[in-house]
């Protein structure tokens, strides 16, 4: 079991090495919109779902309403429980149902790809492994970037920030290079955030409700135009 922990512990320590400067901006952000190091920190330790994260944080500096903060944080984060349940099908059967919750908060983007790519079952051990550091990271990182908030000049806290958005473009753009469906699917979302944000009339939609617009609309499209077939393959790359 201990040789399981360490083997997770190894496998996320590249991820908790990219959590942590990543995380200083989000705990920048926090702070500078007028949130506490402590809850900047709580809500890194409680949620650790980087955009839904600071989607929801954004949401609440600008005191938008709790159903839209619930409702734009669940369609981001809807992705999580397809991830759980791809992987419960990996899982060491003797892992019961609170090791199963408890693996399941520690999902990430990251993790999951880690834990996908294991050969055998995934003992509660080594998921732990692999979560505590990038879960270690992500916090650090936001204290300090809370920490130091009030320290640093506009410039650097606004280099920070920019870590954020490349941390999501590193993720997207491996991906839509090697899937037409993937790259398709990214950029309706990126024409319809931009209807919501400069079309007259379209524009006065609150942020959370055009996320939660963008987000169904582009996947369902995708869904409709781009089915994927049981080999993984959209019909688009088979034609």
């Amino acid at each position: 079991m201990r040789q399981q922990f360490q083997n997770g512990l190894r496998a996320g320590m590249p991820i908790a090495l990219g959590y942590f400067p990543v995380s200083i901006g989000f705990g920048m952000l926090a702070q500078g919109g007028g949130l506490s190091i402590l809850q900047a920190v709580l809500i890194s330790m409680t949620n650790l779902t980087s955009a839904g994260q600071v989607a929801g944080t954004k949401l609440m500096i600008s005191c938008a309403p709790l159903v839209e903060i619930a409702a734009a944080t669940f369609i981001i984060n809807i992705r999580y429980m397809l991830m759980s349940l791809a992987l419960s099908q990996k899982v060491d059967p003797s892992m019961t149902l609170a090791q199963r919750l408890i693996c399941g908060f520690g999902i990430t983007d990251e993790i999951y790809a880690i834990a996908s790519m294991q050969q055998g079952t995934l003992t509660f051990a080594f998921m732990m492994g692999l979560i505590v550091g990038p879960f270690c990271g992500w916090a650090a990182g936001t204290w300090v970037g809370a920490a130091a908030s009030a320290l640093l000049p506009a410039s650097v806290k606004s280099a920070f920030g920019v870590s954020l958005y490349a941390m999501f473009i590193a993720i997207v753009v491996p991906s839509a290079k090697k899937s037409k469906g993937i790259l398709c699917t990214s950029l309706l979302a990126a024409g319809i955030s931009c209807a919501l944000y400069y079309l007259p009339g379209l524009c006065k939609i609150s942020a959370g409700w055009s996320v939660i617009i963008t987000a169904v609309l582009a996947s369902a499209a995708a869904a409709w135009l781009m089915p994927l077939r049981t080999g993984g393959e959209t019909e688009e790359n088979e034609s």
